[in-house]
């Protein structure tokens, strides 16, 4: 009887033991799960107020200007970048054909 009532807490022990080690599975899984959904519903907060973004006049009409596009009335002014001798490229010296066509005004 001593026997079969060691074997059955034993069996108890080793049960309890197998439960509470798929409970601490189960925990962290659910504790990943919540710190996933945190993220998500950040992502969806940012997302949304991309949204609304995209219905105001200012984000359309700054996406616009950056196309080239203006108001009536408006003047556009473009700057021209200034290239010094530094900066170009240096002409490659030309072959004996290619002075020969450019004289004779032929294009390769």
């Amino acid at each position: 009887m001593a026997i079969f009532l060691f074997i059955i807490i034993g069996f108890l022990i080793f049960t309890n033991l197998k439960i509470n080690r798929r409970r601490q599975e189960i925990l962290s899984q659910i504790e990943f799960l919540k710190k996933e959904i945190q993220i998500l519903e950040e992502k969806s907060a940012n997302l949304k107020s991309g949204i609304s973004q995209l219905g105001e006049q200012s984000y359309w009409e700054e996406k616009i200007r950056e196309q080239g596009y203006k108001k009536p009335g408006e003047e556009v002014v473009a700057i021209k970048k200034v290239i010094t001798e530094e900066e170009k490229e240096p002409e490659k010296e030309k072959n004996l054909l290619e002075k020969f066509l450019e004289f004779f005004k032929i294009k390769q």
